[in-house]
C-alpha cells in the first residue's frame, strides 16, 4: 500500500520503447505521482501493415524480441503483486477508453524520439484534457536542458562530440526503482490476464508464424540485457574493441548492445556505468573510448532527429535539392533477397533476413550499393532496415541512411564504398560470404530495359 497520499489517486505507466524498471526516468516520476497505478503496453495493428514504402513498420525479429521483453516485464510485476496489461488497437483509441473507464488522472510514458509518434501522444494530451500526461527521456544519456544544445553543435558529429567533451558533462548516475515499494495496484476494468491477452492477439501478431532465428544469442528483457552487459565486461573483449568492431560477424568482434538499447532493455547510462567501472579495474584505452564513441553517435542521432523532425524522412533531407535516385522494383527485390552480383551485400542481406541482424560495416556497404550502385531511393533502403532488424532505432536508422545517401549531416556529402576493396579488407578468404552463400547470386540487375523490352542475356557479350 502506498504510505502517503501522493498527487494523483489513478495513474497508469505505457511502455514503448522502454521496457525495463531500471533506469527509467518517466516510469520512476510517474510511481512517485500516483497512489495507485497500473502497467500497459498497447499493440498497435498499424505496426503490422506495410505502409511505411511498402514494409511493416515492425517486423518478425524485433516483434520477438519484443514479445520475450515483454514477458520479463511481467514476470518482474507478478513478483511484486502487479501484472502487464496488454492491450491491441490503435493507441490514441485504446488509451482513451481505458482513461475513461477506469477514472484515470495521470498517464506516463517515455519521450519518443519519432515525430510522428510525439505528435500522436501530443494529440492523446489534448483529448484527454482532465488526465496529466507526463513523459521523460528515457534513451539518451546527456538531457537536452542540462547540455544547452544550439543548433549549430548538430551541424556535424564532430561539431557535437567536441562540443560535448569539451563541456565535460557527467552523465547522471543510473537511477535504481525498488520494485518492493510500488504503489498499490490499480485494477483495470474488463482487462485479460497477461498470457491471455498474448494469445488472443491477431495471428500476424501472436508468434503463430514460425518465429524467425534470431542472431546467436539475443533475447529479449531487462533481465537478458543485464546479463548480455556484465558478461561482455567480465571479458576482455572491451580492450579489444576497436579492432574488432568492423568485423562482418562474430559474437564479440562488437558489443551486441544495440537491440537492448533499442527495446529499452537497457539505458545508454548503465552501460557507460558498467564502461567506467571496467575502466577502472582494467585501464582505459582506445578500444573502451571507442565504446564511449559508438553511444556518442547513437547519442547524437537521437538529439538529430528531435531537431529535424519530419525531415528526418524527408526524400532531400537536409540537402537542397533531391537526390537522383528512384525506384526499380526488380533491383530492390533482388538487394532485400541478397540476390546481386555482388557477394559481399549477398551474404550481408542474407545475415539480416535470417537473424535480423547485420553488423555496422555491413550495414554501410549494403546502404552504399543501394544507392549508389543500384540508384534507388534511401527511404526503401531504410524502410526495409526498420522491418527487418532486431535492433531499430528510428533516429540511428533514419540519420545513418540519411548519411550515406548524402542528404544527412555528412560533410563529405554522402558515403560510395568500393565493394571489392571492402571484401577484401573484411573478408579476403570469403569465410563470410561462403557461410551465408553470398556467392550464390544473379549476375544481372534487370530483366527488362529502359522502356520495359526484355533483355536477351543469351545474346549479350561477356
Amino acid at each position: 500500500m502506498a504510505d502517503q497520499h501522493k498527487n494523483y489517486s489513478k495513474g497508469i505507466y505505457c511502455f514503448t520503447d522502454d521496457l525495463r524498471f531500471q533506469d527509467n526516468i518517466a516510469l520512476a516520476n510517474t510511481i512517485a505521482q500516483c497512489d495507485e497505478i497500473a502497467f500497459i503496453y498497447i499493440l498497435d495493428p498499424r505496426w503490422f501493415q506495410k505502409t511505411n514504402y511498402q514494409h511493416t513498420w515492425i517486423g518478425q525479429a524485433k516483434w520477438q524480441f519484443i514479445k520475450q521483453s515483454l514477458s520479463c516485464l511481467n514476470q518482474q510485476l507478478a513478483e511484486h503483486g502487479h501484472q502487464l496489461t496488454l492491450l491491441h488497437g490503435n493507441v490514441e483509441h485504446v488509451l482513451c477508453e481505458l482513461i475513461r473507464e477506469n477514472n484515470v488522472n495521470f498517464v506516463g510514458f517515455a519521450t519518443l524520439v519519432g515525430s510522428n509518434e510525439q505528435v500522436l501522444w501530443a494529440e492523446l494530451a489534448t483529448k484527454c484534457a482532465d488526465t496529466h500526461f507526463a513523459s521523460a527521456n528515457n534513451s539518451i544519456m546527456y538531457l537536452g536542458e542540462r547540455l544547452n544544445l544550439k543548433h549549430e553543435y548538430l551541424t556535424s558529429f564532430s561539431r557535437f562530440r567536441r562540443f560535448v567533451e569539451k563541456q565535460q558533462i557527467k552523465i547522471e548516475q543510473p537511477r535504481k526503482i525498488h520494485l518492493d515499494a510500488l504503489p498499490s495496484r490499480l485494477t483495470l476494468q474488463n482487462q485479460p490476464s497477461f498470457s491471455k491477452a498474448l494469445t488472443a492477439l491477431p495471428y500476424f501478431i501472436s508468434g503463430d508464424v514460425q518465429d524467425v532465428q534470431t542472431h546467436d544469442s539475443f533475447f529479449g528483457g531487462e533481465k537478458s540485457a543485464v546479463q548480455h552487459c556484465k558478461q561482455y565486461f567480465a571479458s576482455s573483449a572491451a580492450s579489444n574493441y576497436k579492432t574488432t568492431r568492423n568485423a562482418l560477424d562474430g559474437w564479440q568482434n562488437s558489443t551486441k548492445f544495440s537491440p537492448y538499447l533499442a527495446n529499452g532493455n537497457v539505458s545508454a547510462r548503465q552501460i557507460m556505468q558498467w564502461l567506467k567501472q571496467f575502466e577502472l579495474a582494467h585501464g582505459a584505452s582506445e578500444s573502451t573510448y571507442w565504446i564511449y564513441f559508438e553511444l556518442l553517435w547513437r547519442e547524437y542521432f537521437h538529439h538529430l532527429a528531435n531537431s529535424l523532425g519530419n525531415t528526418l524522412y524527408r526524400f532531400s533531407g537536409l540537402a537542397p535539392c533531391a537526390p537522383s535516385t528512384s525506384f526499380y522494383a526488380e533491383r530492390f527485390n533482388k538487394w532485400c533477397n541478397g540476390n546481386t552480383p555482388y557477394p559481399i551485400v549477398n551474404a550481408c542481406m542474407k545475415q539480416l533476413n535470417q537473424t535480423g541482424f547485420m553488423s555496422n560495416r555491413g550495414r554501410q556497404l549494403v546502404a552504399s550499393y543501394l544507392v549508389n550502385e543500384l540508384g534507388i531511393d534511401w527511404r526503401y533502403g531504410a524502410a526495409y532496415f526498420q522491418q527487418q532488424l532486431i535492433d531499430h532505432d528510428i533516429a540511428s536508422n533514419w540519420g545513418n541512411w540519411q548519411y550515406i545517401a548524402g542528404v544527412g549531416v555528412d560533410p563529405r556529402g554522402g558515403r560510395h564504398f568500393n565493394l571489392q576493396k571492402q571484401t577484401s579488407l573484411y573478408d579476403p578468404e570469403h569465410t563470410f560470404i561462403n557461410k551465408w552463400h553470398g556467392q550464390l547470386c544473379d549476375a544481372r540487375l534487370d530483366s527488362t530495359d529502359m522502356v520495359d523490352w526484355p533483355i536477351d542475356w543469351s545474346k549479350k557479350e561477356d
